[in-house]
C-alpha cells in the first residue's frame, strides 16, 4: 500500500486578519503571503466543504472580507 502523501504546509497566517480589509488588497496580501488559492465568496453561496491546503476563503459583502477562513 503506497503512504499517504504529506500535504503542503499552510502559511503561519491568521485569517482573522483580513476581516475588514477590501476585497481585493486581502486577495494580494494573501498571495504575497503564501495562499496559493484564495477565493472570494459572496454571502450566502453554496460551497462544497472539502478542505484544501494552501486555500483561503474570504466571504465579501459591500467589496470589503466580511469573514475569513482556510480550506
Amino acid at each position: 500500500m503506497a503512504p499517504n502523501p504529506t500535504p503542503p504546509a499552510e502559511p503561519q497566517d491568521s485569517p482573522d486578519g483580513y476581516v475588514g480589509l477590501e476585497a481585493a488588497q486581502a486577495e494580494r496580501l494573501a498571495r504575497e503571503r503564501g495562499w496559493s488559492t484564495v477565493r472570494a465568496l459572496p454571502p450566502g453561496t453554496i460551497i462544497t466543504m472539502e478542505y484544501r491546503f494552501g486555500r483561503l476563503n474570504f466571504e465579501v459583502r459591500e467589496g470589503r472580507v466580511a469573514r475569513a477562513w482556510k480550506g
